[in-house]
């Protein structure tokens, strides 16, 4: 595995298999934050340290755990729970930022919020790569190769250039909306949408102010009702039904009843066939 010279240990054994890298490279682990409304509501935070095939599996592991909160339903008798997030995308936005971070700048950064969650790692893209270059297969430029000659040999990656494009297909598989992938603070962000109706989503519909306002105030309920529209916008009944028409028409909403009984559902988050089914990394 090429992580011998001289009879001595390279770096990324260390980072590998060490049992406290952080010795060694102090910035090498990851933090999770939970936050609220804003960036300045920060609600929870911790640490994770261990070499990076430990970080792998604790990271996903707590946030199986703690942080992603499932929908219960029944399939017969059986239970089944649904994951707020397609698991394999999780997966290889955070085996990416752990292969391609640079180790000795800040830790990777994990931001859940109501509606989204961001993974980020430092280090800027190198000069061949582009954003848009993510978003379709590219060259393989590791930042890290003998991390990710380990990883590619243990078959946690594949080599080929396609983590960022697996990770939006997952998502278009599932339903979802196209993950944000962005240069951001000296590294790169990659940002997991829950559900459609996170307000970076939204915007990038052509909504009236009352058709964006509504779908996030009514958002937690789940559904929304023509009188309830009409009597929060101060509408006449044409108005609302057009402007909740409008957002069936474009897939935001699913109707549900018949005339006065219509009700407007939210889509849910995730198709059957993206369950989470463990927290293994391999």
């Amino acid at each position: 595995m090429r992580l011998l010279e001289n009879g001595k240990l390279k770096r990324a054994a260390v980072l590998l298999f060490g049992k406290y890298p952080g010795k060694f490279f102090i910035n090498a682990y990851a933090k999770i934050g939970k936050f609220g409304n804003s960036d300045h509501d920060l609600q929870s935070q911790e640490i994770v340290e261990g070499n990076i095939f430990q970080l792998a599996e604790q990271i996903i592991e707590i946030l199986d755990k703690k942080y992603f909160i499932k929908t219960i339903s029944y399939d017969g008798l059986h239970r089944v729970e649904t994951a707020p997030y397609p698991f394999e995308a999780i997966r290889e936005a955070l085996i990416n930022a752990i292969i391609h971070r640079n180790y000795f700048g800040q830790p990777i950064q994990i931001s859940i919020y109501l509606n989204k969650i961001m993974i980020w790692n430092v280090g800027e893209l190198p000069e061949q790569i582009t954003i848009e270059d993510l978003k379709r297969k590219h060259a393989s430029y590791p930042r890290n190769p003998r991390l990710a000659d380990v990883f590619f040999k243990g078959g946690l990656i594949e080599a080929w250039g396609r983590g960022t494009l697996k990770i939006i297909n997952e998502y278009i598989q599932c339903g979802l909306p196209e993950p944000a992938i962005e240069l951001m603070s000296g590294g790169i962000a990659v940002t997991l949408y829950k559900n459609f109706y996170a307000e970076e989503v939204l915007k990038t519909y052509n909504l009236n102010s009352r058709q964006f306002e509504a779908l996030l105030l009514w958002r937690d309920k789940g559904f929304i009702t023509t009188g309830a529209y009409k009597d929060y916008f101060n509408l006449s009944d044409r108005t609302a039904l057009r402007d909740l028409t409008l957002l069936v028409e474009i897939k935001l909403l699913i109707t549900n009843g018949d005339k006065k009984s219509t009700k407007y559902l939210y889509k849910k988050n995730l198709a059957d066939k993206c369950r989470i089914n463990g927290v293994n990394v391999g």
